[in-house]
């Protein structure tokens, strides 16, 4: 009888642990103000409303591991401690999540180089940054977890110089000269934020590995394409990690805005799709109800998009913009067995649909994209 016993408890802890999701997220949450300090003031005064959306869509979701892209930045952290505490307490009939472990160390975003990058001839400037920034810590970017980060084994490539990537693509001036200055070009980081390797410690035993990064917009530049080929070599900055540094079993997670929509909008279309056709990931083709309806009811640039409106992840400008646009990643490793995955993009008949707005910019203006993990 007790071996009995034993055994069916066995089985049943077996299966419960088997059972139970993994739930890995991405969000660019626009948690960026003007100034330093700004953000900080308004988690801590708790009447802003954009804040309360972004914390309400983070408790319905409830990821495990989640990657807060465009979240300002300080020396101590301040306002990530502060918006962790917010997470925590219950709110109505919302239950608070905890994430006790975080990596978000110092960035690009704001960072001085010295130099005049954006061949303006003046110097200064956020462009002038080794990451766009107004002031540094603005648009960073932070990853928070319910499991432990091994951070004796986390890798932080954020001070990796462009022009020491292999086969890189600078950009040049109309004579062949590298724009806007050799000097320029070649004292430039790759990482317009940061690229980390974030070990996290699953309750299973497993380790599974977060490669997060926010790579810069392909716009807002002129015929040199700094940004454009800056955002390309950004994202296959992880095509040669990965196939440098895993092999077939590994367990990893390309998790960011990568800013890069597989077939539409600006930029080279050919990075994003090296990573999610390489065969060392699994595209679970994250959808939503209200992506699809918001492309449909907007038009403009959306009518001639060739990716499938469900799978979108932002909602920009329809006219005189790109219009709608997947470009927020979940990618797990092929070793790992998806379970589901999703855009919290509401139809305005679906819960939450009000923390989306809609105008499509209540809390954000791209949404969270989630991934289950067996």
């Amino acid at each position: 009888m007790f071996r009995w016993v034993l055994i069916t408890a066995f089985v049943w802890v077996s299966t419960a642990l088997h059972a139970e999701p993994v739930r890995i997220a991405t969000f660019n949450a626009s948690l960026t103000r003007k100034g330093p300090g700004l953000l900080l003031r308004d988690i801590q005064q708790l009447n802003d409303p954009q804040i309360r959306n972004v914390v309400a869509i983070i408790q319905t979701v409830r990821p495990d591991i989640l990657l807060i892209n465009e979240l300002d930045h300080d020396y101590e952290n301040l306002a990530l401690i502060a918006f962790l505490d917010l997470l925590a307490q219950d709110i109505g009939d919302r239950k608070g999540i905890r994430y006790p472990y975080t990596y978000a160390p110092p960035q690009n975003v704001g960072l001085p180089s010295g130099m005049d990058m954006n061949g303006d001839g003046k110097l200064g400037g956020p462009a002038d940054a080794h990451g766009f920034g107004n002031f540094r810590g603005q648009y960073a970017m932070a990853l928070v977890s319910r499991y432990p980060v091994l951070l004796a084994e986390t890798k932080d490539f954020s001070d990796i110089l462009w022009k020491d990537v292999p086969d890189t693509d600078l950009p040049r001036n109309a004579d062949g000269s590298l724009f806007p200055t050799d000097a320029a070009a070649n004292s430039l980081r790759l990482s317009s934020k940061g690229h980390w390797d974030v070990p996290i410690a699953l309750p299973t035993g497993d380790t599974l590995h977060i490669l997060a990064s926010h790579p810069t917009p392909p716009v807002f530049d002129g015929p040199e394409d700094r940004n454009g080929k800056r955002n390309r070599a950004e994202i296959l900055f992880w095509d040669r990690y990965i196939r440098d540094t895993f092999d077939a079993d590994a367990r990893f997670a390309i998790l960011g805005d990568l800013n890069a929509d597989p077939n539409d909008g600006d930029g080279s279309h050919d990075a994003i799709q090296t990573l999610l056709t390489a065969g060392y990931v699994t595209d679970p083709e994250p959808r939503s109800s209200g992506g699809a309806i918001a492309a449909q009811t907007q038009g403009g640039a959306n009518n001639n998009h060739k990716t499938d409106p469900a799978t979108d992840t932002a909602d920009w400008r329809d006219k005189g913009g790109p219009g709608n646009l997947r470009v927020d990643y979940v990618l797990p490793s092929t070793a790992l067995n998806v379970t589901g995955a999703g855009v919290f993009w509401p139809a305005p008949d679906e819960l939450g649909y009000e923390w989306i707005g809609s105008d499509g910019r209540a809390s954000s203006d791209h949404r969270l994209v989630w991934v289950d993990l067996e």
